[in-house]
């Protein structure tokens, strides 16, 4: 391609350096051209650590949406600004990538969902998981009819004793949450989108702590500071949809559990069902045939299609490349903000409902 699409982001955190920078540095007709961070500090050392030469850096991100050539811009901040910056790159003419979740609040969600609407700016949400090679495969069977009519899933997000201790992860006031808002968000994504089900009737939902207040905790990153464990150690919702259909959600960041599951999913059909509940295989699908139960074990180790014709086909360079081509070509993003909405919404709703212990209903 002969142009280049000009980008810029603001935070340069973990899932900065970790995810957005390796996807965007795939992309030959992608130009990080701004770096911005409220420690500003961190915003150099993204640009040392990735040889981005003399990009220009901020601490302000408005300075930053005041660059009329930066076309595209990417939210990686903590949770509770997602919106507020989100909408102001929107109204400054820029199309945005923001990391999921989509925002702390339905209201704050929606009000990033109207500002796309209003300026006709694309807006994506950081949802990698579903360009996994299993998900890809399992949603092509889900639209081909393969499991039928879908009534029952689970979204599973369950580590055992694997807490984030940097960052503000335990700062409910910055992030929203625990690990429901953070890894349960990414499995109930992938459980919705499979099912192709976005219309939620009812949710209760129950939150714990039972296990943040622990020293001695077998940590996969060492002791986390109880004083600033303000989040739930793990939350479960049961949702009901329109058409009847249920789903589970299941995520913890610490729990008496044997077998972590992350970004996993079950679905059952009238005519089949499938799971992610094993790393071997990575994805099973099971039904009848012939009068014989039968498993289905795809092999994702011999190639498949070309989705991206770069040297790399990990999730996130596959989402990156998607959500630039729909810019470039003007078509719908592959993940939709109306579909990451009601993520936002449903998760919400549990939260509200382990709260004052009463099902909260959908009009």
């Amino acid at each position: 391609m002969e142009r280049k699409v000009k980008v810029g982001i603001i935070g340069c955190g973990g899932i900065c350096n970790g995810k957005h920078m390796k996807a965007l540095k795939a992309l030959d007709y992608v130009e990080i051209v701004a770096l911005c961070d409220i420690v500003v500090e961190r915003a150099y050392e993204t640009r040392d650590n990735n040889n981005l030469g003399d990009v220009a850096i901020y601490e302000d991100y408005k300075e930053l949406l005041k660059d009329e050539t930066i076309e595209v811009v990417h939210v990686l901040t903590p949770n509770r600004s997602h919106s507020f910056i989100t909408i102001d790159a929107l109204e400054a003419g820029k199309h945005v990538m923001c990391e999921k979740p989509m925002a702390k609040t339905y209201a704050e969600a929606k009000a990033m969902l109207e500002a796309s609407q209003r300026t006709g700016k694309k807006l994506t949400i950081g949802y990698q998981s579903r360009w996994r090679d299993e998900y890809l495969y399992l949603k092509q069977c889900c639209e081909d009819g393969e499991l039928g009519d879908i009534y029952y899933g689970r979204a599973i997000a369950l580590r055992r004793r694997a807490v984030p201790t940097w960052g503000v992860f335990l700062n409910e006031y910055e992030q929203g949450g625990g690990p429901l808002i953070d890894i349960g968000t990414h499995a109930l994504d992938l459980t919705l989108w499979l099912m192709d089900n976005h219309k939620p009737k009812m949710v209760v939902g129950t939150s714990y702590q039972k296990l943040g207040k622990q020293v001695g905790t077998g940590n996969a990153w060492g002791d986390w500071d109880t004083e600033k464990f303000t989040v739930e150690d793990s939350a479960f919702g049961f949702v009901v949809m329109e058409n009847g259909a249920t789903v589970s959600v299941e995520a913890s960041w610490a729990l008496n559990i044997a077998d972590p599951m992350e970004a996993t999913v079950m679905l059952c059909g009238d005519k089949g069902g499938a799971d992610t509940m094993t790393s071997d295989p990575d994805l099973r699908i099971n039904y009848v045939k012939n009068g014989r139960q039968v498993i289905e074990t795809p092999n994702f180790d011999c190639g498949g299609v070309a989705f991206y014709d770069g040297d790399s086909t990990e999730p996130e360079v596959l989402e990156a490349n998607a959500f630039y081509q729909a810019i470039i070509n003007d078509t719908e993003v592959p993940t939709k903000p109306e579909q990451s909405l009601v993520v936002t919404q449903i998760l919400e709703a549990i939260y509200e409902s382990a709260q004052t212990g009463k099902p909260v209903y959908f009009d």
